[in-house]
């Protein structure tokens, strides 16, 4: 079996061989270049980005700067909106649903190291996959860790650690982030909001 193979199936593997560090470094070039386009440059940025991603929607946008591993391992649905500093480490699958908002400075690290000293200085690492339901709204500096699953209809509040999946139909927040209420009907009549 492959290191990469190893990767994508959630073994321990090694990410310093030739066939992973240059794919991760390609990819690092892509979102090099995605990130120094102009940011009035909407078309060149969307074709960038969906050479860089494994699947898009068809209408998504991502601001500037992103950064991910490799990019393939990224499925992103449709009406997908991210903000500034974006980062994934897609070592593993990172599956987005349809309407999911990001707010800026968030991280997905699908990636994890031993806790074994011995396995983790022989720079081992493992990969857990993400998944994020459909109509998600992610506060800012959410950090979201390997293996978790975000149900749809969810709101993490800003500055969350997730670190456990999170149920349909929430409002989570915290460190570690936990749902603290149902989103109801009541929801739609904030003071914010005029029909």
């Amino acid at each position: 079996m492959t290191e990469k193979e190893k990767m994508l199936a959630g073994y321990l593997y090694y990410a310093g061989g030739e066939e992973l560090f240059s794919e991760h470094l390609a990819c690092m070039d892509l979102c090099q270049e995605f990130n120094l386009l102009k940011p009035s440059a909407l078309a060149e940025r969307k074709e960038l980005m969906k050479k860089i991603l494994g699947k898009t929607g068809e209408h998504f946008h991502i601001e500037q700067s992103f950064w991910c591993d490799y990019g393939y391992n990224i499925e992103i649905g449709d009406y997908f909106y991210a903000n500034h500093g974006l980062t994934i480490l897609d070592v593993a699958k990172v599956t987005f649903g349809s309407h999911v908002f990001i707010a800026p400075d968030c991280g997905f690290y699908t990636a994890g190291h031993p806790l074994d000293a011995q396995l983790r200085d022989r720079e081992l690492e493992y990969g857990l996959p993400i998944t994020v339901g459909d109509s998600v709204w992610i506060g800012g500096h959410v950090t979201v860790l390997p293996g978790v699953t975000i149900g749809s209809n969810v709101v993490i509040g800003a500055g969350s650690v997730v670190a456990k999946d999170i149920p349909d139909g929430v409002v989570a927040v915290g460190n570690p982030c936990k749902a603290v209420r149902k989103v109801t009907g009541e929801d739609r009549h904030s003071r914010i909001w005029k029909e």
